[in-house]
C-alpha cells in the first residue's frame, strides 16, 4: 500500500510537532476536541472530523497514555479497512494491549516511540514494535524513516519498557526532584550542573500527567525508582559514617592543640 495520507488524533505539543514534520511528504489531517480549526491550520494540517481522520492510510494517535482506552473505544467503528493505526506513547506494553483488545481484529497496528520531540528535534531516533502489520507496510514505514536519516530501533514492547524505565523515566524522576528542591542556574557552576539544569528544564516542559502515566503504566518503573532510592540511601549512609569519623578526628586535634 502506498501511504499518501496521515490522520492525527490529539494536537498537543507533540501532535503539532509531528504534523509540521510530516506535511512535507504527506497530506496531514488532524482532529482535536479542544483546538479550533484555525489553530490546526497553523501547523499546516487539515482540520478534520474524528471519522475522517480514522479513514486515512495511517492513523497516528497522539493522546496521553491515560486517554488511550477511551479514544480507542470511540474510534473502533470508524477505522478504515486498510488503515494502519500507530501510537506514539512513551510506554509500549500497555497501549499495545489496549489496541489489540479494542480495535477490530483485522486492523493493522504499529507501536512506536519517537525518542525526540519539540525540545529535541535534532535527535533522529525512533523505536518500532511490529504488533500486527503486514511485512509490506512495515517495510514501507521503516524504509521511509531510514531515508529520512532516522536511527530505527526494533524491539518488543517489553524490551522497550525495560530500557525506557532506566532512561526516560529515571531522567524525569531526577529532573522533577531537582525542580522540587528549587534548583536553578547560578554564576558559580560546573558543566555537569548546567547539564542537570538543562535536563530539569526539558522535563518541566512535559506535563505531570505524562510523568504519572509513564510510571503507572510501565511495570518496570517501580523497581528502577526503588533501586535509585536505595542507592541514594546507601550513599547518605556512607557520608554519615565519614562525617562521624571526621568529627572524632577533629575532636582529637582540638584536644591536642589545647594541651600543647
Amino acid at each position: 500500500m502506498r501511504i499518501n495520507s496521515i490522520g492525527i488524533i490529539g494536537f498537543g505539543r507533540f501532535g503539532k510537532f509531528v504534523a509540521a514534520q510530516l506535511n512535507r511528504d504527506f497530506h496531514v489531517y488532524a482532529y482535536s476536541r479542544n483546538l479550533p480549526p484555525s489553530e490546526i491550520k497553523k501547523s499546516n494540517a487539515i482540520p478534520s472530523s474524528l471519522e475522517d481522520v480514522c479513514s486515512k492510510d495511517v492513523l497516528l494517535i497522539a493522546v496521553p497514555i491515560s486517554e488511550m482506552e477511551g479514544v480507542l473505544s470511540s474510534i473502533k467503528g470508524f477505522i478504515g479497512k486498510q488503515t494502519i493505526v500507530v501510537d506514539v506513547c512513551s510506554v509500549k506494553e500497555y497501549p499495545v494491549m489496549l489496541m489489540k483488545n479494542i480495535l477490530p481484529k483485522k486492523t493493522q497496528i504499529l507501536a512506536t516511540h519517537p525518542l525526540f520531540g519539540p525540545d529535541s528535534s535534532t535527535r533522529r531516533k525512533i523505536v518500532l514494535c511490529k504488533v500486527r502489520v503486514s511485512n509490506e507496510n512495515y517495510s514501507a514505514i521503516k524504509n521511509f524513516l531510514l531515508k529520512k536519516d532516522f536511527q530505527v530501533i526494533e524491539a518488543t514492547p517489553k524490551e522497550h519498557d525495560v530500557q525506557i524505565a532506566k532512561s526516560l523515566l529515571l531522567t524525569h524522576l531526577i529532573g522533577r526532584t531537582l525542580a522540587g528542591m528549587g534548583a536553578h542556574k547560578q554564576d558559580i557552576d560546573t558543566l555537569g550542573y548546567n547539564n542537570l539544569i538543562n535536563m530539569m528544564n526539558a522535563v518541566e516542559n512535559d506535563s505531570w500527567q505524562l510523568f504519572m502515566d509513564m510510571n503507572i503504566n510501565d511495570r518496570f518503573s517501580k523497581k528502577v525508582r526503588m533501586d535509585f532510592m536505595k542507592s541514594l540511601r546507601e550513599i547518605e549512609g556512607k557520608l554519615k559514617l565519614y562525617e562521624a569519623k571526621g568529627k572524632n578526628v577533629r575532636s582529637r586535634h582540638a584536644k591536642n592543640i589545647k594541651n600543647s
